[in-house]
């Protein structure tokens, strides 16, 4: 895993700004880890896959992340820190580990992907987006299975226990009313975020430069984040 330089998040920016958010966290996964190619990053387990974009978002933005979210109940604004090293250390396993199929009544499946969510993305209901998922996560599918409330839960539960980092949870407590609720991490689109506000501040930063010094993107965007500061300092005074 390698620190995307400002370039490589211009670039990663560029190439993902209009692909679904998805195809948005394999693309910057893509750019750290060029040795793999995003096709096979797609059919990481998603506890991987996450587990990978924090481990890139300590490198490139640090392991501080700092969030938001309403209270369900008030409505008030609660504002949170947690720390990326400690998220990624939840893993059950090592994450490069083969992972033993999950038999559920005599049916074997296997963890789902990036690529099973894509396929579910266009389902309308929460119950059939988890039958979509079993269906493609099943190991030697034979026929159309029928699955009752009681497998899906069961599957759901031993898939999340096996890849604890497929979903991210947060508990919070809200101060103003004592409701206790979870909130989902979306670490990818998270990550994404922060590369686009990036990428905008370089945009800025690009334009007050040329403009002032007549330097070209790639001169600019080889300056150390120190000295751009300093440079935009002076061209703005």
């Amino acid at each position: 895993m390698r620190a995307l330089s400002d370039t490589d998040l211009f670039r990663v920016w560029e190439s993902g700004y209009r692909l679904h958010p998805l195809d948005r966290a394999l693309v910057t996964l893509g750019a750290a880890l060029p040795e793999t190619p995003v096709q096979r990053l797609a059919d990481w387990p998603l506890g991987r896959r996450n587990k990978a974009l924090l481990e890139l978002r300590c490198a490139c933005f640090g392991s501080g992340i700092h969030g938001w979210a309403a209270c369900p109940g008030c409505a008030e604004k609660l504002e949170f820190e947690i720390d990326a090293r400690v998220l990624s250390g939840a893993a059950s396993q090592d994450a490069d580990e083969p992972q033993e199929p999950i038999v559920v009544n005599s049916r074997a499946f296997r963890l789902p992907t990036s690529r099973d969510l894509a396929g579910a993305a266009t389902v309308s209901d929460s119950r059939s987006t988890a039958v979509h998922i079993i269906d493609g996560c099943r190991i030697q599918a034979d026929e159309n299975a029928a699955w009752s409330e009681a497998e899906i839960a069961e599957i759901e539960q031993r898939m999340a226990s096996a890849d604890p980092l497929a979903e991210i949870r947060l508990k919070l407590d809200c101060p103003a009313c004592g409701l206790q609720w979870e909130e989902s991490l979306d670490i990818g689109s998270f990550l994404w975020e922060e590369i686009e506000a990036r990428a905008r501040r370089l945009v800025l930063a690009v334009h007050t430069l040329a403009s002032a010094y007549g330097w070209t993107e790639a001169e600019i965007l080889s300056l150390s984040e120190n000295r751009r500061a300093l440079y935009l300092e002076l061209a703005q005074s």
